[in-house]
């Protein structure tokens, strides 16, 4: 496909009738999508001063996320996204702000891990909603491929964005700025979509539900790609801690955030040219095959000793990213029971969340009794181990001889 083509199928999807709106909207909800928790993070640890207790508060958000992720996703599947979000909007906001009361007052780990907990489960998943959008709005073909690939790039965007917006919030008079910013942002942008005409009238089609309390899990295929998710999650939950923390022993506690915006770059400028030649051309074997590539570049991590060779690791450490995200959003095509879009989402957002909760408990234990460096290669071995069971499950992947050319041609040049 000319590169011309790519671009005139992006265009085709972004101005669809009824898009303009939502996008827009999505694009304020989704932009601090890693800027609530690193801010939420960052802001605990400043306020008490352990690592550790930070990781446990974070990690008590992102089990939030995972649990809110599933069951808005299958609410919006049988009543629409609308009244979901506009109710976790403001369940959000209150948590937020009972978080915040929390951290001012000195509260104890377990009183904060359960509010951490609550603004994660009543997070508005509009990046659900605006993903499962697409299949309404556009017919099946490049156009679709090409707002699936947009979801994912513009959610990689956001990944270099959030990070370091919170980390030079975190340098304001005030520690939680980053917080308040981020979750109001978040709110605003969650009710503006929710009250768009495309999405506030919108009403699924009555379908019989399969799968019982598992849904679209209840597909060994899916239940494939969320164990790739979760391995992917595990492997960014030991960084997101580690560099930060590393930032931190060098005296420039700012400069964490920047750095984890540093590695999204990589990711973005490499996503978009791995989608011209992927590589595996096998859904099924890049699943595995992306996942144990990334572990081991994770590894590099280990070596720096200063702070610019830690930038410098982190480009091609963060080159897969965007290329898994973007397979695992390709994947739910292949393996998702019919009519359960918006809840296979949420089950890839709960995989990805579950394992950043438990890298970063681990990683926080790890940074403060052993070393920042121990952090990142636990971080590859436990990786790699996740990509050889999802290798061993590759026949699962229903489709996995559809070559990846097929799945994502408005990447293709």
């Amino acid at each position: 496909m000319s590169h011309s083509a790519g671009l005139a199928d992006y265009r085709a999807a972004l101005t669809a009738p009824g898009a303009r709106g939502p996008v827009l909207a999505a694009l304020l909800g989704k932009l601090p999508v890693a800027m609530v928790g690193l801010s939420m993070l960052l802001y605990v640890q400043r306020s008490t001063g352990s690592f550790a207790t930070a990781g446990l508060v974070s990690a008590g958000a992102l089990i939030g996320v995972a649990i809110g992720s599933v069951s808005q996703g299958r609410l919006m599947d049988r009543i629409g996204p609308s009244r979901p979000l506009l109710a976790t909007s403001v369940l959000f906001a209150v948590m937020v702000v009972l978080s915040v009361f929390a951290v001012e007052s000195g509260a104890a780990t377990p009183v904060l891990m359960a509010l951490g907990l609550g603004v994660g489960l009543f997070e508005p998943m509009v990046g659900s909603a605006s993903r499962s959008m697409w299949t309404r709005l556009t017919p099946p073909g490049p156009a679709r491929n090409a707002a699936l690939a947009y979801e994912a790039i513009s959610m990689e965007v956001f990944f270099i964005l959030g990070p370091a917006i919170s980390g030079l919030l975190v340098a304001a008079p005030w520690a939680g700025t980053g917080v308040v910013a981020g979750a109001s942002c978040m709110v605003v942008g969650g009710v503006w979509f929710a009250l768009t005409p495309t999405i506030r009238h919108h009403r699924p089609d009555a379908v019989a539900r399969t799968g019982g309390l598992l849904g679209p899990l209840a597909s060994p295929g899916m239940r494939t790609v969320a164990l790739a998710a979760m391995g992917f999650g595990v492997t960014i939950g030991f960084v997101e801690v580690a560099v930060p923390a590393a930032a931190t022993n060098a005296g420039n506690a700012p400069a964490g955030g920047l750095l984890l915006g540093l590695w999204s770059i990589s990711s973005v400028i490499f996503g978009v040219l791995y989608g011209v030649r992927p590589w595996p051309r096998q859904m099924n074997l890049r699943l595995p095959f992306l996942l144990a590539g990334f572990a081991l570049l994770v590894a590099l991590l280990a070596l720096p000793t200063t702070l610019l060779w830690l930038a410098l690791a982190l480009l091609p450490a963060g080159m897969l990213v965007t290329p898994q995200a973007t397979t695992h959003s390709a994947a739910i095509e292949l393996v998702a029971p019919q009519n359960t879009a918006t809840e296979a989402f949420g089950w890839v957002i709960t995989s990805v969340t579950l394992g950043i909760a438990l890298g970063q408990s681990v990683s926080g234990q790890l940074v403060e009794r052993v070393g920042v460096w121990s952090a990142y290669l636990v971080a590859t071995v436990v990786g790699v181990g996740f990509a050889l069971v999802v290798y061993a499950r590759r026949r699962t992947v229903q489709g996995a001889d559809q070559p990846a050319a097929d799945l994502q041609p408005a990447m293709a040049a």
